[in-house]
């Protein structure tokens, strides 16, 4: 990012639009009914999507460059992974109230720290460790009340299945985070959003055969209109991050805490617990720890390479 392309409000307000156009997807999806298949809002998501991105492209003179890859391997894992923590997270999504969805989501960068240091050996030093147990640990208040539903309701509880669904999407996430790591050494944005966006609608595809059902008129509009967000959101979510650095934008994705307690009250009549907040804001101050640390240590990486000066 250049200093001329540095403007940190523009930054912002690109990152809180998409937080709010992913929490119409979000609405838009629950809104659709909780009969249906995971697989089936997945490939509504992911299919519909491409319209967007792909008049993005185009208007940015990316769009066929966009289709050129060194690594469709790559691609293709990430797209398994990243099928696999939607449909899981979209499960979640229409089985527990908004809020609880949205923040136990928010373990998703917890386990990226995590992951990070094992599979790609990067150095997390003991305050970072520290804030996932801490981040993790209000997950797991805000799962619990549903967790213990399996010894009350058995494993027919769709509450308590819902919170495992989202907590594993939230793992199966932070990995999809580590192949993007990999994959952006030697590809290109565009391309990254693209084959996502394709490998996923036709993964999405091979799950017709579990479950998927007739859509109404009206169930059909609401997850086409998902889709479309899900990819206009994702549009937002590059840009913003022309303007500004992550350290600036990244605490901004938990407003979509506070909009979803709106969102959930005003349309589902679900009135978040105090248990639920107490997790909640155990989690967001985790995450905000360790976005703060993660800015620390660019900036000390940053000092170390100017003490060192140019290497002839």
């Amino acid at each position: 990012m250049g200093a001329d392309d540095t403007n940190p409000m523009k930054g912002i307000l690109l990152k809180v639009s998409s937080v709010v156009v992913f929490l119409i997807m979000q609405t838009c999806i629950k809104l659709a009914g909780t009969g249906l298949a995971a697989g089936q809002i997945t490939f509504y998501r992911s299919a519909f999507a491409i319209i967007p991105i792909a008049i993005y492209l185009a208007y940015r003179g990316e769009l066929r460059s966009g289709f050129y890859t060194r690594n469709p391997v790559g691609h293709l894992k990430r797209g398994a992974i990243g099928i696999l923590a939607m449909g899981l997270g979209f499960y979640g999504l229409v089985h527990l109230p908004l809020p609880e969805a949205i923040a136990i989501g928010y373990a998703m960068p917890l386990f990226a720290v995590a992951f990070a240091a094992i599979f790609l050996g990067e150095n997390v030093r003991l305050y970072r460790w520290t804030a996932v147990l801490v981040g993790l640990s209000g997950v797991m208040i805000i799962t619990w009340p549903k967790l213990t539903l399996f010894s009350q309701a058995g494993l027919g509880s769709t509450a308590a299945t819902g919170a495992v669904a989202v907590l594993l999407a939230a793992a199966c996430g932070a990995m999809a985070m580590i192949q993007v790591r990999r994959l952006v050494e030697e590809e290109k944005t565009p391309t990254i959003v693209l084959y996502f966006s394709l490998t996923a609608s036709v993964f999405s595809l091979a799950t017709v055969p579990f479950g998927w059902d007739w859509l109404s008129m009206e169930q059909t509009a609401l997850l086409v209109i998902a889709g479309f967000c899900g990819g206009i959101a994702q549009i937002l979510l590059t840009e913003c991050y022309r303007y500004a650095d992550v350290s600036t934008i990244a605490p901004f994705e938990y407003t979509s805490i506070l909009l979803g307690i709106v969102v959930a009250y005003v349309l589902f009549e679900d009135v978040p617990t105090m248990t639920m907040l107490a997790g909640t804001l155990i989690v967001v101050g985790a995450g905000i720890y360790i976005i703060y640390r993660e800015h620390r240590l660019g900036l000390e990486r940053r000092a170390a390479r100017r003490a060192e000066g140019p290497r002839g």
